[in-house]
């Protein structure tokens, strides 16, 4: 395969990655009851917003696995074990996404619900528990065909 595409591919998932950590550290500094409060108060005493970058782990290690297997596509190496193990990784971070966001749902419902409007918390959670199941199976898809056309080859040899 030609090498311009994977590697416009990589610089998005750089620029994606980039642009997450950016408004991860940005954003709280905006929202309404954050907007003077002190880095302290911001971090420590928002259990959503813990949760929120506890939750960012299992994104960034598949966005670092998707730039691996596009390095391993832009080498012919698409038929290896190295994509295989890549592929795993990605459906376990996306498994792992969904567990979390399940919990922030939990949280939404159980927590906040008569103290707070939940509606666009629990929207964009949703979008995001699509996002993630849709990754997963994606990328189990991905890894069983991976893995079925290597043991086909490696028992014609």
């Amino acid at each position: 395969m030609k090498k311009s595409p994977t590697l416009f591919l990589q610089a998005v998932i750089v620029f994606i990655g980039m642009g997450a950590l950016a408004a991860m550290l940005w954003a709280p500094h905006l929202e309404g009851r954050n907007a003077g409060a002190t880095l302290v108060q911001i971090y420590l005493n928002d259990p959503f917003l813990a949760s929120a970058y506890i939750a960012s782990a299992p994104f960034f290690v598949a966005l670092y696995q998707a730039f691996k297997l596009l390095g391993h596509i832009g080498r012919n190496k698409v038929f290896s074990t190295n994509s295989i193990r890549a592929l795993r990784i990605i459906k376990y971070c996306a498994i792992a996404l969904v567990a979390l966001l399940l919990a922030a749902q939990a949280y939404f419902f159980i927590v906040v619900r008569g103290h707070d409007d939940i509606a666009g918390g629990v929207a964009i959670t949703l979008v995001l528990l699509f996002i993630s199941a849709v990754i997963a199976a994606a990328a189990f898809v991905l890894e069983t065909t991976l893995q079925n056309t290597l043991d086909m080859g490696s028992r014609r040899t």
